[in-house]
């Protein structure tokens, strides 16, 4: 946490120097803070269906994203799932729940680098790709674990990402993309996912984030 709040500050002075050097319009460098919310489908479809009822989830957080005016950009993101269930099995394709309270936490910190693209004529509209890592969280926790059935977790893993900017004034833009991640190394070893055959704690979200900067 340390080492990331010395990344953002030193990032943010050099954002401040290099934008004196762009054009009144379009700075050199841009730093902006966004709020972001998306719904995810996560690929361990059959664990969270047992366990949540659903396998579409909520994520919400923010971040900052660094932009160059020949279109590169750098997403620093965290967002967090935190929703209440019940531990369930499966067997013979069929999942079951065992009516005891089990509480689920993921916590994304993501890495992306990506291109916007100008489009000639639509200078508001912004379409981008980009690719990236992360770390993920994942937390399991239920009040009537046994020792050592509690989870508390984190791996590494990698994304995809495309979409499009909407400028909607100077100072503000909303975009919309589609995420994909694949995580790894959490998932598979135990529990309903093990039972499940299912490895992968990522998913293919919908994602909606609100910028603040030019």
């Amino acid at each position: 946490m340390k080492t990331l709040i010395a990344f953002l500050l030193a990032l943010a002075s050099t954002t401040m120097v290099a934008a004196q050097t762009g054009s009144d319009d379009t700075p050199a460098l841009s730093l902006r803070p966004f709020f972001m919310a998306s719904g995810e489908q996560l690929a361990a479809k059959n664990s969270f269906e047992a366990v949540f009822g659903q396998s579409v989830e909520p994520f919400l957080g923010g971040g900052l994203q660094l932009v160059d005016q020949n279109g590169f950009f750098i997403d620093l993101t965290a967002s967090r799932f935190k929703k209440t269930g019940q531990r369930a099995f499966r067997s013979n394709n069929q999942n079951f729940g065992l009516g005891i309270p089990l509480t689920a936490t993921i916590t994304p910190l993501e890495v992306t680098g990506g291109y916007r693209f100008k489009l000639p004529g639509s200078p508001r509209l912004v379409p981008y790709v980009g690719a990236g890592a992360g770390s993920y969280g994942y937390k399991e926790t239920s009040q009537f674990s046994d020792p050592g059935e509690d989870v508390d977790t984190r791996h590494a893993g990698y994304l995809a990402v495309g979409g499009v900017e909407f400028r909607l004034h100077r100072w503000i833009g909303v975009s919309i993309d589609a995420q994909y991640t694949h995580v790894l190394g959490i998932l598979g070893t135990g529990g309903i996912s093990q039972d499940a055959g299912e490895k992968d704690l990522g998913g293919i979200a919908a994602r909606v984030k609100v910028l603040i900067g030019r």
